[in-house]
């Protein structure tokens, strides 16, 4: 997993560590919704009150994203990036950076005859750096399985997704890498991301447990109501999660992407072609080479939900 633990990876990080099926290798972080240094903090709390190996490998990654500074998203998860709930750790995290972790992980599995599913749920600066830096990996890959982006509106901006639209390079770096390595990509998008939702009810029983995952994981859905001013609060990136052990309850379709980099409102938009006739994009394409993405266009969400919630409440 490679992270930006805010709120909703702090949700899949639960989710990860408490399914039997989910066999977690590493955590990579990066900056994105807070400074990487407070995700890292984050990160190392949240696997503490999962209750994860302690020998689980922490790698802290990107600082900034490749080219733009970072802006982060204090107003959504709080300025500790955590609605306030982040505490510390005696955990710590490893001296090996988040690249070479993810490198040194996937050359292990590719030498033991495994292959490994990445999943982002972050801006995807960490991963593109890997997959330049080292294409070697490649065939350790099962598939990378990224939230972010849209087939439609954004939400950092009217077109773009804050993880795509925080590092819009790096998240073309890291399609058209995946397209040339013949690596898999399923993008989990703002089509499904906001639909699997917990209610608040639900959320305060989690809350009101005795076990440490359930309470911080309640406590955090209910920061996010009130802030939303809303009932039910999503799970967000744990979807992903969702989607790995559960892969049936999730629709797709595959569609060349690619990212926008202009200047603008624009920036950072997946330009899904959804363009059923040949013709049309064969005679009009002017767009730069595209990679065909398996694209999230519905969710089962009360499946994913009552998987997330059985899950993490126990």
């Amino acid at each position: 997993m490679d992270v930006d633990t805010g709120i909703d990876d702090a949700l899949s990080l639960l989710f990860a560590v408490r399914h039997p099926d989910v066999d977690l290798r590493a955590v990579t972080c990066v900056t994105g919704n807070a400074p990487v240094d407070q995700v890292v903090r984050n990160t190392l709390y949240v696997l503490d009150a999962a209750g994860a190996p302690a020998d689980l490998p922490v790698g802290r990654g990107a600082p900034h994203p490749l080219i733009v500074e970072p802006d982060h998203a204090a107003h959504v998860h709080g300025q500790d990036g955590l609605g306030g709930f982040s505490r510390p750790s005696d955990r710590r995290a490893g001296t090996v950076p988040a690249v070479e972790l993810l490198r040194r992980e996937l050359l292990a599995a590719l030498g033991n005859g495994e292959r490994v599913t990445l999943v982002p749920s972050a801006p995807l600066t960490n991963i593109a750096l890997l997959l330049r830096t080292f294409p070697e990996v490649a065939p350790a890959i099962e598939k990378i399985l990224f939230m972010g982006g849209s087939a439609g509106s954004g939400n950092a901006t009217a077109a773009a997704e804050f993880n795509i639209w925080h590092d819009p390079e790096a998240a073309a770096v890291t399609l058209t890498a995946a397209g040339e390595l013949d690596i898999p990509v399923t993008m989990y998008g703002l089509d499904v991301f906001n639909d699997v939702v917990v209610h608040r009810d639900e959320a305060a029983a989690l809350r009101d447990s005795l076990d440490p995952a359930a309470q911080l994981a309640g406590s955090l859905l209910l920061f996010s109501c009130d802030t939303f001013g809303t009932d039910r609060a999503t799970i967000g990136d744990a979807g992903t999660l969702c989607a790995v052990v559960d892969p049936d309850g999730l629709t797709t379709a595959t569609y060349p992407v690619q990212v926008e980099l202009g200047a603008g409102i624009t920036r950072g938009q997946t330009l899904v072609d959804r363009r059923t006739w040949i013709g049309d994009r064969d005679h009009h394409q002017v767009a730069t080479q595209t990679t065909p993405v398996d694209v999230a266009m519905g969710v089962d969400a009360r499946r994913y939900a009552d998987l997330w919630l059985s899950t993490v409440g126990g």
